[in-house]
């Protein structure tokens, strides 16, 4: 009786069955990841701000207020603010929101505001600036 040999050979079938398995998960699930996208104009040449957009304002003591088109600006809390902007696109999902941030505002205050809006689905966020020409 011959003593078995080893074989020195790396059968790659299962490897190529586990990655066309993990190709098609990933062609699957690609199309429904949505990813959120913000508007960041340059300041040196800005974009028309959209008339229809709502605007949330937040000043330099991190103080936010909303203003709806058509209607007076109102102060409102941060908790206040995402039932505001829900009930104001009740009638159109897609209307813009703007976030108009002081010049001396902290980073934070805005991502903060963002990040809410982002929460409660808000699709279409933007931020307002100056053009350099003012």
């Amino acid at each position: 009786m011959r003593p078995r040999r080893l074989k020195n050979e790396i059968n790659v079938v299962p490897y190529i069955d586990v990655m066309l398995v993990l190709l098609v998960i990933f062609m699957v699930t690609a199309p429904m990841m949505t990813t959120a996208s913000i508007d960041v104009p340059s300041v040196g040449k800005a974009a028309q701000a959209p008339a229809e957009a709502l605007q949330v304002n937040i000043r330099a003591d991190q103080s936010l207020s909303l203003t709806v088109p058509g209607k007076s600006e109102r102060s409102l809390s941060r908790s206040e603010l995402s039932q505001a902007i829900v009930n104001a696109q009740r009638k159109n999902p897609e209307q813009p929101v703007l976030i108009v941030g002081d010049k001396n505002v902290k980073y934070e205050a805005v991502l903060g505001v963002m990040d809410e809006l982002q929460r409660q689905q808000v699709k279409r966020i933007g931020l307002l600036v100056q053009p350099t020409g003012k």
